[in-house]
């Protein structure tokens, strides 16, 4: 399917049909993955001969990255601007992974006694991947990518908002050379073709990215099989900013951690945490800035502010909105529903100030342009206030302190912090969570241990 054929993406309006996959169809996938995986063909494929296939549909998606991104846009409502990027990582992630594919290696271990002793790191087997709808190829391939890598089959299970993208990369993969049953797609919902995936006997690991509560529905299913599983959960991820920062840098910051991707990122930095003596000057600039992003045709190439992934997601950012004007927050910016040209899911860009931790919009993920200013007074109480959340996936902080920074990092209970930028990741950088928001990483080195065995062999001299 080309992106180009495509309708414009209007609500209520159909873009495109899907095969809804149900059990029978993940049986089918699974059966067909682990035949793959026991095959001589792909026993005898060389770990560089894997990297070579990565790097092959590395160069294929490039050459469609247009289409691609086009595509995203189109069935996710994130602005092109940002669909072109998150393809570009996409990319870069292939082509990491190409390059670990060979690098793998084992340890020799020098035990008592004569034996002469070693550990091989072997694929763990089939991968389930399931994934969410916010960036939805690109956090597939966080996923796909060091599996293929390890040596692994994988079933891709795509959110049932956002499909095409997945769909249509299986081509690209087929396109490569990889053999049939390597990689698999099988679209529906999280609780038919999801479940079916993490439950099915043949299936060794499970790597999913959601929501926290279906993250413990997963480890309770996956326990049945003793399946591994990896989880990167929810966030309601700290932004930090001290006295001593650069308050316009920080602002941008601010924006970026909360407004990028319409705020439906999992890291999102939707808890700004702001020094008493420069909150006024924060606020102010965070709601002049607020005011200026202006909502717009997504696959406009200047559109900064996207339409949200459909019509129930945006009732729940409004929802969570009203709670916040009910539970005493003061709204000084956005809070209500947009369009464009009448059309479009869009929430405003939307600040509050004197939130309390206690407010629901300071608890709970919203998944949305909302942003909830809270006070604090010096370093222990900003980190203690940073740290009051169920949640670990994420922080952000802003000084111009090197030695502050370097303790608040270390203090603040969080999978990744960034100091003085937000929302900066690279394919060689681990990422996953603290607390309730899961356990295991993706991106980087740490994630090909996900997708590996190790085993140890003992030889008598």
């Amino acid at each position: 399917m080309a992106a180009g054929r495509l309708r414009p993406p209007l609500p209520r309006r159909e873009l495109a049909e899907v095969a809804l996959g149900d059990a029978a169809d993940v049986d089918a996938a699974v059966k067909g993955a682990r035949a793959c995986f026991e095959s001589d063909g792909w026993r005898k494929l060389s770990a560089r001969q894997r990297g070579r296939l990565l790097a092959k549909t590395a160069d294929l998606l490039e050459a469609r990255l247009d289409e691609f991104a086009r595509l995203e846009t189109a069935h996710n409502g994130k602005t092109l601007f940002e669909s072109k990027i998150e393809l570009g990582m996409t990319v870069n992630t292939l082509r990491y992974y190409a390059g670990w594919a060979d690098k793998i290696v084992g340890d020799t271990l020098p035990v008592e006694g004569p034996f002469f002793v070693y550990t091989l790191r072997e694929p763990i087997g089939v991968v389930g991947a399931i994934v969410p709808w916010n960036f939805p190829l690109n956090i597939a391939s966080w996923k796909f990518a060091p599996a293929l890598a390890a040596g692994c089959t994988v079933v891709l299970k795509p959110a049932s908002e956002t499909p095409l993208t997945a769909l249509l990369f299986a081509e690209l993969v087929q396109e490569a050379g990889f053999p049939a049953g390597a990689f698999n797609v099988v679209a529906g919902g999280g609780s038919t073709a999801g479940a079916a995936l993490v439950r099915h006997a043949a299936v060794d690991k499970i790597s999913f990215t959601g929501s926290t509560e279906v993250g413990r529905q997963i480890m309770k299913m996956a326990a049945d099989t003793n399946k591994r599983v990896t989880l990167e959960l929810g966030g309601k991820s700290p932004n930090i900013v001290f006295a001593d920062a650069d308050v316009k840098a920080a602002v941008r910051g601010a924006q970026t951690g909360i407004f990028y991707g319409k705020g439906e990122v999992c890291a999102a930095g939707s808890r700004l945490l702001v020094e008493r003596s420069v909150h006024d000057q924060v606020v102010e600039q965070l709601a002049e800035g607020a005011k200026k992003l202006a909502i717009g045709d997504p696959l406009d190439k200047n559109t900064r502010l996207g339409a949200l992934v459909s019509k129930q997601q945006r009732e729940t950012v409004l929802g969570y909105i009203k709670k916040g004007v009910d539970e005493g927050a003061t709204l000084v910016a956005g809070g209500r529903p947009g369009n464009h040209n009448g059309k479009g899911y869009f929430v405003e860009a939307t600040v509050f100030d004197a939130v309390q931790p206690t407010m629901t919009i300071a608890r709970e993920e919203i998944f949305g342009p909302v942003l909830a200013v809270l006070s604090f007074d010096g370093v222990d109480e900003g980190v203690s206030l940073a740290n009051q959340t169920m949640y670990g996936l994420a922080a952000g902080i802003w000084t111009k302190d090197v030695q502050k920074a370097h303790r608040v990092a270390r203090a603040v209970r969080a999978g990744t912090v960034w100091i003085n930028n937000y929302n900066s990741y690279d394919s060689g950088a681990p990422f996953g969570g603290f607390k309730a928001s899961g356990f295991g990483r993706d991106l980087g080195r740490e994630a090909l241990d996900g997708y590996l065995e190790t085993k140890t062999v003992w030889v008598g001299l």
